[in-house]
């Protein structure tokens, strides 16, 4: 289980072939509801749940799915599962359902989630167990990106995190504020979001420079 390749499907995933910053996938998502970053947390775990257990059952089925329904079959799996979380959900965190509405339904189109189904999952020479753990690492690499991206927007544009006052008391003028420090409002709209993960693009390719495109 703790074999190279296991350890490479779960960390590779994190940084070197992130799949927001690297494969530039998933980044409806990443813009929607990184706002706050308790959302950004509850989406990512969203996620590594479908991802994990429909890859495990797209990789237990794939020898009894024809190959001209394989969409289709893909596309129950990862619905039946995206109902779990939502109805889940809705159970005990109505309040995080409704703010995340119908981004947790998105899930279904997410192009990571298919992306794995295809390129891993449904491979003859992977075996369920390694489908868990890429599933597992891509989840992982994408709620990573979320939660950097929540945490900076919450933080600049509220003065918060997961709703609790960070930087003082804007109102009283305590903290920060006394300073004449002003919440940005911009880091709430979704333009700041693409432009927070640019600027992790930025870094991710300042640090290692064979993710840099030369043509």
């Amino acid at each position: 289980m703790a074999s190279k390749k296991n350890i490479d499907l779960i960390k590779d995933p994190l940084w070197d072939n992130n799949p927001i910053t690297v494969q530039v996938l998933g980044i409806c998502s990443a813009l929607a509801i990184t706002a706050e970053l308790k959302a950004s947390i509850v989406m990512a775990v969203s996620v590594m749940f479908v991802l994990g257990v429909g890859n495990v059952i797209i990789s237990l089925m794939k020898n009894m799915i024809p190959s001209s329904i394989r969409i289709i079959a893909q596309l129950v799996v990862v619905a039946t599962l995206v109902i779990i979380v939502d109805l889940t959900l809705k159970a005990f965190m109505p309040d995080l359902a409704k703010t995340l509405s119908v981004f947790i339904g998105l899930i279904i189109t997410n192009c990571i989630i298919m992306g794995r189904f295809e390129a891993f999952a449904l491979d003859p020479n992977n075996t369920p167990l390694q489908s868990f753990m890429d599933g597992i690492g891509n989840a992982w690499g994408y709620g990573l990106i979320l939660v950097i991206v929540g945490f900076f927007r919450e933080l600049l544009g509220s003065g918060t995190l997961f709703g609790f006052p960070v930087l003082g008391d804007p109102v009283e003028k305590t903290g920060l504020y006394a300073l004449g420090y002003e919440n940005n409002g911009f880091m709430l709209l979704a333009p700041m979001a693409l432009i927070t993960v640019g600027l992790i693009i930025w870094v991710q390719r300042a640090k290692n420079k064979s993710l840099i495109e030369t043509h």
